[in-house]
């Protein structure tokens, strides 16, 4: 059986290129698909960017961002959670916010964890592969409504 993917939702190329290169020097070879925005994330997720296709396996896991173009990450993370199909998928938001209202608004929209992101590349590195290594490899996911 193939890796699910994990979904990167990251509208800063940097950022996003940064974390697949940690994810990466991690050893995690999931296959991992990035969005630059909240619409490109929720196409990717319910279907409607492959003409209402829905992808065959939905991801391991999403990485969210919160300040996104088109739609803000609180808003796809309440989307997600609104949907039969979506609903159990696991959410890391990954973020520079230390707002306490953002942290709140996570956890109260059902984000799984919230990370700030680390500044230096080492701390981003480690904090990076300990993600993947728990939602990846340590976590018992329930089995997703298909």
């Amino acid at each position: 059986m193939q890796q699910a993917a994990i979904l990167l939702v990251e509208d800063n190329p940097d950022d996003a290129e940064l974390t697949v290169r940690a994810f990466r020097s991690n050893r995690i070879t999931n296959k991992i698909v990035v969005a630059r925005d909240g619409a490109e994330a929720l196409d990717y997720l319910c279907g409607t960017d492959t003409g209402g296709a829905k992808p065959a396996q939905l991801p391991a896991m999403v990485i969210l961002d919160l300040n996104l173009p088109k739609v803000p990450g609180i808003e796809v993370l309440k989307r997600i959670r609104s949907t039969p199909r979506t609903a159990l998928l696991p959410v890391v938001v990954l973020t520079t916010s230390v707002e306490d209202s953002d942290v709140l608004g996570c956890y109260r929209g059902g984000c799984n964890a919230y990370v700030q992101k680390p500044v230096s590349f080492d701390e981003f590195l480690d904090a990076t592969g300990r993600l993947g290594l728990f939602w990846l490899v340590l976590n018992v996911q329930p089995p997703l409504v298909q």
